[in-house]
């Protein structure tokens, strides 16, 4: 789309893990699938290295959370760290004028909107980006559904026109998965189930797999369904309750970054998400702490929270 629209295009894949994978994006297959893309479209086409980074950036951070308790987005630090500062200064290094992706997002007078395909909507995995780095990146696909994506590269002939989408993380297999990953890098260690009063209802192979909200793996059939309220790591505990304990009416947020760089002033009303496809929620903005028009199940501790002002993303940060 670029190239027709007269730009000067150049390809780049990031190498970014060097483990043993067998899902997610960043494969060996994707690296050649985009070699051979770029060779179909005839341009020219790069691999840059950057798995030191992405292992300080993405999975150490990933791997310290679950030894907290806490839940990561590995996307999000991706997406922060790798694709809009680390790309992006290369990109700058040799004069380029902009970083464009395919994220599902659009971006208009400097500011950050869901793409046109709210099925595949990225703005939420994309919440760190300031107004600066908003000036210096494209999101061309932003204004399609994936299914015209889908239909134009047909059209081209492409060889990935039918791709699967990523859906897993890049770094935890199929086979293995978080038990296998995370074990091979922090002791896991089994947790006592219990109940809000301290009463014991089981226990868990490894507390550092459970996060808050979870239900599968608890005990509980369908007439007594647990979810986990809290994850005592130090204590190898993990509490458990009734949807309704899970509720909140609100979530203190840290870490919270600005589009615009600057916070709003004063009591707020925005609209919330806090999974990357999970609809919007009525709430207010004030000093620190987002207040939900009505109870909601409470985020776990590191999820996301991204704030939005009708489609525009205001900024976000990470449930306390």
């Amino acid at each position: 789309m670029l190239a027709d629209e007269g730009h000067e295009v150049v390809a780049v894949t990031m190498k970014l893990w060097g483990g043993v994978q067998d899902s997610g994006c960043c494969s060996v297959g994707d690296v050649e699938d985009a070699r051979r893309v770029a060779q179909q479209l005839g341009i020219a086409h790069h691999v840059f290295n950057f798995t030191d980074e992405f292992e300080g950036h993405v999975v150490a951070p990933y791997v310290a959370a679950h030894a907290a308790g806490r839940t990561p987005n590995p996307c999000i630090d991706c997406n922060r760290y790798l694709k809009f500062d680390r790309l992006m200064a290369r990109a700058e290094q040799l004069g380029f004028d902009a970083l464009a992706t395919g994220h599902h997002a659009r971006i208009c007078n400097g500011r950050l909107l869901r793409g046109a395909d709210r099925a595949k909507d990225q703005s939420y995995v994309l919440y760190r980006l300031t107004t600066p780095q908003l000036r210096r990146v494209m999101f061309p696909v932003g204004a399609l559904t994936k299914s015209e994506v889908r239909r134009r590269a047909a059209a081209l002939g492409l060889r990935t026109a039918a791709k699967p989408d990523s859906q897993e993380t890049c770094f935890i297999t199929a086979s293995g998965g978080r038990e296998q990953f995370l074990g091979a890098r922090i002791p896991l260690h089994p947790g006592r189930v219990v109940a809000v009063d301290g009463s014991p209802l089981g226990a868990v192979p490894a507390v550092e797999l459970v996060t808050v909200g979870q239900r599968r793996g608890l005990g509980g059939g369908a007439q007594s369904r647990r979810y986990a309220l809290a994850v005592d790591v130090p204590g190898g505990t993990v509490t458990v309750g009734t949807l309704d304990e899970l509720s909140c009416t609100g979530v203190a947020v840290e870490d919270v970054t600005w589009v615009a760089g600057a916070a709003p002033s004063g009591e707020v009303s925005l609209s919330v998400q806090l999974s990357a496809h999970g609809r919007p929620l009525p709430a207010r903005w004030c000093n620190g702490t987002v207040e939900f028009e009505r109870p909601q199940r409470r985020p776990a501790p590191g999820q996301a929270v991204v704030l939005y002002d009708g489609d525009a993303v205001v900024g976000g940060g990470t449930a306390g």
